[in-house]
């Protein structure tokens, strides 16, 4: 027997690092555990959100928004820089960089917090005892207090489209591609498939993004979506809907995709094809069979409200629990668990997480949804003003957009907000904030907004829900 703990974590993405961290602020004895290695053979640390998902798209998507503004944008404000060019491979070590400086951080803040790090593959057995698999097969076997289970995700395959991460790739491998492909197809319009197509569109790829289901970005307000549809396809993404890949095959060095709308056979030819039809939760060999640990009908461990599994002292958290796959959610579902485990009160508050598609303009939501309002029979009221109509969008030239608030129409309450357009995710912070702290409409109303400001827009929409918006012609309310 080795080594006991108060507290061992299994996996260091950010919920595992995050919850370890804390426990370990919290006076706790911890050890986290993490497979992943580096060119170094050194543990990995950041998940797939620091090392390939959401660090290094949102540097690519960063360095292509600014190839496409110079490409596209710049003479508007008088500026001539001739034809600019992309350097993909100064692009890639551009991100590679960004991510070796975030995981090393994170390395360090380990180590600075007293966090014992231990390489290896990591099970939970039963009487929380956790076995490690270490690289050169040798094992050993460690006792804790409490386990906390954080292994995160990987991509879905489908059997019509096999990963080669060469012609057909999955979304690690859409962040590696030494050269702009002509032509890009996309299995999958949600969010990942947005913003990969996205980065590769500004570059210069005609991009077609094949998506199954009939309805755009379903999860989101449905208002918000059609207005996103529309901005995307002025920007010359191909989306095409209800659109069911039924095979694919390599041939010349292409990737010959088909696929069906509705009774009608379609076929398209393009030089890389990118799988992005969302991830399932990483838990094979995680635990075993007598651990006390179950999974619910979907494939992912269940949890109570407050991330504590069947077994007595076990944890879990992030991308094998319910509720979405956000690395926020992740880390604060982390940051619950190590308070809990010393006995501080601590409920994370799931009707205000944000949900974030980084494009370019961004999308993002909160809360309740208008077609979810009116399943749930609530009465509501609703508020939306668009960027067009915000002097600081129109000095930008970024006036594709808009934000939208719903609220109760007895009491007032802000039960959902959502919008498309520049800055979106942290105007929509100032919402997740609102609603943390139970604010009404007229709270916002209330409020001083700097001007000019984009955030003005979340104020002249707090004022449309009682139609009272100062910058635009209301609408009769019902």
């Amino acid at each position: 027997m080795s080594d006991s703990y108060d507290v061992v974590v299994i996996g260091s993405g950010p919920g595992g690092y995050v919850c370890a961290i804390r426990a370990a602020q919290l006076g706790q004895s911890v050890a986290l555990v993490e497979m992943a290695t580096d060119d170094n053979a050194k543990p990995e640390f950041g998940g797939t959100c620091l090392n390939v998902g959401c660090i290094p798209s949102k540097a690519l998507l960063d360095s292509s928004h600014k190839f496409h503004e110079a490409h596209a944008d710049f003479t508007t404000h008088g500026i001539d820089v001739g034809v600019p060019k992309i350097d993909v491979a100064k692009m890639m070590d551009r991100k590679r960089g960004i991510v070796t400086q975030l995981t090393g951080g994170v390395a360090g803040l380990l180590k600075h917090n007293g966090v014992t790090v231990i390489q290896g593959r990591g099970r939970l057995l039963a009487g929380r005892k956790v076995e490690v698999t270490s690289p050169d097969g040798g094992t050993a076997v460690y006792e804790a207090a409490n386990v906390v289970l954080a292994s995160g995700s990987e991509p879905t395959s489908i059997p019509v489209a096999q990963v080669d991460q060469d012609r057909i790739v999955d979304s690690t491998g859409a962040l590696e591609f030494s050269s702009v492909p002509t032509r890009l197809g996309i299995i999958g319009a949600g969010v990942i498939g947005l913003e990969l197509g996205s980065v590769w569109g500004r570059l210069g790829s005609e991009v077609v993004l094949l998506e199954a289901m009939d309805t755009f970005l379903a999860n989101m307000d449905s208002q918000i979506s059609r207005e996103s549809l529309k901005i995307f396809k002025k920007q010359g993404l191909d989306i095409r809907l209800n659109a069911r890949v039924t095979g694919s095959e390599i041939v010349k060095d292409q990737v010959v995709v088909t696929y069906t709308v509705g009774d009608e056979q379609h076929s398209e030819t393009f030089d890389r094809l990118i799988v992005s039809v969302g991830r399932n939760p990483r838990t094979a060999d995680l635990f075993a069979e007598d651990s006390g640990v179950t999974m619910d009908e979907r494939g992912s461990i269940y949890v109570n409200d407050r991330c504590a599994t069947e077994a007595p002292g076990v944890w879990a958290i992030g991308d094998i629990v319910r509720g979405p796959m956000l690395a926020h959610k992740a880390s604060e579902e982390g940051v619950m668990v190590a308070e809990q485990i010393v006995g501080k009160h601590h409920q994370l508050n799931y009707d205000c997480i944000p949900s974030i598609i980084y494009t370019h303009p961004e999308i993002a939501g909160v809360g309740k949804t208008e077609q979810a309002l009116k399943a749930e029979g609530v009465d509501y009221k609703a508020g939306t003003f668009p960027f067009a109509a915000i002097g600081r969008a129109l000095a930008a030239g970024d006036t594709d957009g808009m934000v939208k608030i719903l609220a109760d129409k007895k009491t007032d309450r802000i039960l959902g907000a959502h919008c498309v357009g520049p800055s979106a995710a942290d105007l929509l912070q100032q919402l997740v904030i609102a609603m943390e702290f139970g604010s009404t409409a007229e709270d916002l109303q209330l409020m001083v907004f700097g001007h000019p400001t984009l955030s003005e827009a979340v104020h002249e929409a707090a004022l449309a829900v009682d139609g009272h918006a100062i910058h635009m012609a209301n609408k009769k309310k019902r």
